[in-house]
Order: C-alpha cells, then sequence, then structure tokens
C-alpha cells in the first residue's frame, strides 16, 4: 500500500481510475477525458511532474495505458484570478476548523479559482490534507464556513446537514416593502433553470423553506434576517426575489448580470452574509455558536 500523495502548495492529488480502453498513452486518455483542460496544459503538468503512479513516480507523455490502474493529477491554474482578500480564520480546535470567508472566494476548487479558494488556502496554512468543508456557500456570498479536520469525523458532521440539525442565520440588504408582514415564512418548490448554473421556482410540492425577518430599516433600504431551513442553490436569493426583494448587488437574479466565467467587479458585492451558525457537535457533544466579524453594506445613499 502506498503513501498517499502530499499537498502541493496546500493542493492535493485527484484521483482517476483508468477504464477499460484503448488509448495508446495515459496523455491521449487525459486529453480525451478532461476536454475543458487543453492538450497543452496536460503535456506541461507531465513535464512538471504533476501527474503520478500512485508511488509517486511521474507519468510521462509517453506512459503506456494501462486500464484499470489508478493516475493521479495536480490541478493548475496558468492564470488564475487574483482576489482582493484572504482567508481568515474564525476558530479552530482539535475537531473544526471555522472561516470567515469574504465575497468573490469560492469555498473549493473550479474554474478559475485554484491557490485562491478558501479549501487550498487554509491547507496551506494547517498543511492539514483530510480538511474538509462540511457544508458550501456561494463564492459570492460572504461568512462562515465550518471544516472538519479529521477524516473519521467527515460523515457524522455532514449528517447534521442531511437531518437539518443545523440552525443557520444570514443578512441581507434589499428594498424596504412596508406592505410585506414580517417575519413570515416562504416555502417554494426549486429546481435547476435552462441555464445550467440557475436554480428556479416551479410549481410542486415545496422542497425549500426560508424564514425572513426585518432587522433595521435604513431610508428606503433594509437589512434583513434570513434562516434556511434547507439548503438549496442559491435558496436565499430565489426566496427573497419571489418576496420582490432582490439583492443588492446580485448579479444572477432576477435578471442574469454577469456569468461565472466573467471578470468580477469588486466593487459590486453581492449583500448576502453567512452571519451565524450553531449546532450540537455529534464528536465531542459540545454547543457550536459561531458570528462572522464581517458586516453588510447598507446607507440611505440611493
Amino acid at each position: 500500500m502506498h503513501k498517499p500523495l502530499p499537498l502541493r502548495d496546500g493542493v492535493g492529488a485527484s484521483r482517476v481510475v483508468l477504464p477499460q480502453g484503448q488509448w495508446p498513452s495515459v496523455l491521449a486518455f487525459l486529453c480525451e477525458r478532461f476536454p475543458s483542460v487543453n492538450p497543452q496544459q496536460w503535456l506541461a503538468r507531465c513535464d512538471a511532474g504533476l501527474v503520478l503512479h500512485p508511488n509517486g513516480q511521474a507519468v510521462t507523455p509517453q506512459t503506456a495505458y494501462q486500464a484499470h490502474s489508478t493516475v493521479f493529477y495536480y490541478r493548475d491554474v496558468p492564470q488564475e484570478a487574483k482576489l482582493p482578500e484572504a482567508a481568515r480564520v474564525l476558530f479552530e480546535d482539535e475537531l473544526v476548523l471555522v472561516a470567515d470567508k469574504p465575497h468573490f472566494m469560492p469555498v473549493t476548487p473550479g474554474g478559475n479559482y485554484l491557490q485562491s479558494c478558501l479549501l487550498v488556502q487554509l491547507k496551506r496554512l494547517t498543511g492539514l490534507e483530510s480538511l474538509t468543508p462540511i457544508h458550501r456557500i456561494d463564492r459570492e456570498t460572504a461568512g462562515l464556513v465550518v471544516f472538519c479536520k479529521r477524516a473519521q469525523d467527515r460523515n457524522a458532521y455532514h449528517a447534521l446537514f442531511r437531518e437539518h440539525q443545523v440552525r443557520k442565520w444570514y443578512q441581507a440588504v434589499a428594498a424596504f416593502h412596508p406592505e410585506l408582514h414580517l417575519p413570515l415564512v416562504h416555502r417554494s418548490r426549486l429546481a435547476e433553470a435552462d441555464t445550467f448554473f440557475l436554480s428556479q421556482e416551479v410549481p410542486g410540492e415545496p422542497n425549500s423553506e426560508t424564514r425572513v425577518s426585518l432587522l433595521k430599516r435604513v431610508g428606503d433600504l433594509a437589512l434583513y434576517q434570513l434562516q434556511p431551513v434547507t439548503g438549496h442553490r442559491h435558496q436565499l436569493r430565489i426566496h427573497m426575489v419571489s418576496l420582490g426583494l432582490p439583492l443588492l448587488g446580485d448579479q444572477l437574479y432576477p435578471q442574469l448580470l454577469r456569468g461565472p466565467h466573467e471578470p468580477d467587479d469588486f466593487s459590486q458585492c453581492l449583500q448576502l452574509l453567512a452571519q451565524r451558525i450553531a449546532f450540537t457537535d455529534p464528536v465531542s457533544g459540545e454547543e457550536r455558536d459561531w458570528q462572522s466579524q464581517r458586516s453588510l453594506q447598507i446607507t440611505s445613499d440611493r
């Protein structure tokens, strides 16, 4: 049994099992299996020793294809987007790490984000290959993200979210509508939209639920507290649009203004903050309760 491959600048090795097939080389298979990475990039990864056998031996461009064997590779983003802030650790003990994420930072690698994503930054800081987020928030959303530190505890923490045993509080800025009688609970059925990265409300049995309350009014704006019971993609943003309260700075809802691969405007943050999270720790039995040190922008100058 081989030792796990080490982190490289905070990035763990990805694993792929080679299926039955007639590819002339491992490189040819990788180029076909992952068409979003151009062949020149795969060749450069091989030359840089970023494609490996389980024993750590480098896969070369000439390495013959062998079905049912395993290959590891390290992701690389040659021209990675730069973000205005770095990751910030709010709390850490032997079981969990809590980060206070800035806007625009993805939790895990994706697209043009690798070294700047929250997980890779934290792995660089801690050296922990086993560090795993136990939930996600949108790249555009700021606030709390909780990470499990030990592999043997992951299922217990993930079960908390599957079974709705986690209490979450978000804050959001949107227009003030005096005709809305708050607090209220909004329920609807959410499904994937025609555009692959968006969601939408559709007829049918509700599968999403959010409690909405008013924290304060500032002119024609208001600061709202949102308490989601479920955790569907873009749930809070869609529910607020459904109530006639699209969030300030939202580039996706109710109208798509900027796609996921278009450059960000760092001066236009989505005014949504994962402000507080609480649960009973399934490993230690402790009552966990953290609050973000970040705040949203709300002024009456509009």
